[in-house]
């Protein structure tokens, strides 16, 4: 597998018509997340660098989501801090024979469970940055665009099968 058909197998693109040397005549493209079209930057004819931007979604519930995740990681911070001080409180006591084993597990317990939930906090803000960085689709290589079947106002369904919003050709110089 030649690097080009890596990279476009790894950004879960579809090839369309290709042949078994590389070779796909054209590469239909879309993007990962699912939104509103909102500004395409390019036209049919159009040489692209490999990186550039094609097209973007609305940002504006991505960005939200973004927001959200980053609200509930600050809490989750806050708790988990909260549960490490409370678990300290509670080894000093047991160890000054002041409170039961009991208390001390059930501090322990509690601090478990703070760092679980900021550990799935920082997951769902990472994963709310990268949608939110996929609301662009990028030439995954070089090449000329054949066509743009997804204008403005383009609803996009990543979970379904999307339909492609950018056909590329690979560049043939």
């Amino acid at each position: 597998m030649n690097q080009r058909m890596a990279a476009v197998a790894l950004a879960g693109l579809s090839l369309v018509g290709a042949s078994p040397l590389w070779a796909a005549d054209k590469v239909e493209l879309s993007t990962r997340v699912s939104g509103v079209v909102e500004t395409v930057l390019v036209k049919p004819g159009q040489r692209v660098k490999k990186g550039a931007v094609l097209l973007r979604l609305d940002r504006t519930v991505l960005q939200a989501r973004l927001e959200e995740a980053q609200a509930e990681h600050a809490r989750a911070q806050a708790d988990e801090a909260e549960a490490k001080r409370e678990q300290g409180r509670a080894q000093e006591l047991y160890d000054r024979t002041v409170s039961s084993t009991s208390e001390l597990e059930a501090a322990q317990l509690r601090y478990a469970r703070a760092k679980a939930a900021l550990s799935a906090a920082q997951a769902r803000r990472v994963i709310a940055q990268k949608n939110l960085a996929d609301a662009e689709l990028k030439a995954p290589f070089g090449g000329v665009v054949d066509a743009v079947p997804g204008g403005p106002g383009t609803v996009v369904a990543a979970d379904c099968q999307p339909k492609p919003l950018i056909i590329l050709s690979p560049d043939q110089r």
